[in-house]
């Protein structure tokens, strides 16, 4: 166990450890358990009423990409993509993320989508950083937006973050220093997503080398070595 690794290992480790696919299981709620109860009971509903619009909306960080990414996991289909601008035929529930980028003329495909699903038996979760009315949208795509369940998602505080990597490292087995969560807040992306990458990625260099968690060794990982 007394191998030494040098800045290329570090990043063989960094790089083995995929990014999580974002599931409702792994989304930390923090404020958010009201949504990710709708979310759910939105998705295994048989029937929808004012509900077969579902639209999210928070600040960047507060896990609507994830909560979208979930859905598209759980069946829905993703629209507006970088391949594909046209819906899917007759598919039961669309997703849409970042709906104050699309152009006018993503607006109308997405007017007519809702009203169309409005008619039938599907549905749309969309997800935005503002609320409907304060997005610079076609009035009545807004009013649509804005006619069905409207979230708020707030963005996990320091403490919750905290408190959600030391649940994940005891899953892993081990035991999270604070001096470790400060440095990772602190040093490293502070979406969830990010944060937990970084704790598998150290868990596993751990292993490889050997060596116990701490901080003089997530600092080893994390910065570029002159070996």
């Amino acid at each position: 166990l007394g191998r030494r690794y040098n800045s290329g290992v570090k990043q063989l480790v960094l790089d083995l450890i995929p990014t999580p696919v974002p599931t409702f299981a792994n989304f930390v709620a923090g404020r958010n358990v009201e949504v990710l109860a709708a979310l759910r009971a939105w998705l295994d509903a048989a029937t929808l009423d004012r509900s077969r619009i579902l639209y999210l909306w928070g600040v960047a960080g507060s896990g609507k990409t994830h909560l979208i990414q979930a859905c598209v996991g759980r069946g829905c289909a993703l629209l507006f993509t970088d391949t594909s601008n046209v819906p899917p035929d007759a598919a039961a529930r669309y997703a849409i993320d970042h709906v104050q980028a699309l152009t006018d003329d993503m607006h109308q495909t997405l007017f007519d989508l809702i009203n169309r699903q409005q008619m039938s038996s599907g549905a749309v979760v969309v997800a935005g950083n503002a609320p409907p009315r304060d997005l610079a949208l076609r009035r009545d795509l807004a009013s649509r937006l804005g006619s069905g369940l409207v979230f708020q998602l707030h963005p996990l505080s320091d403490t919750e973050k905290a408190d959600a990597l030391r649940a994940h490292a005891g899953t892993r087995g081990f035991p999270l220093r604070e001096e470790v969560i400060v440095y990772l807040l602190r040093h490293s992306r502070r979406d969830m997503a990010s944060l937990v990458q970084m704790l598998d990625a150290l868990d596993q260099y751990s292993l490889e080398t050997g060596r116990e968690i701490t901080l003089p060794l997530l600092k080893e990982m994390s910065q570029p070595s002159l070996v």
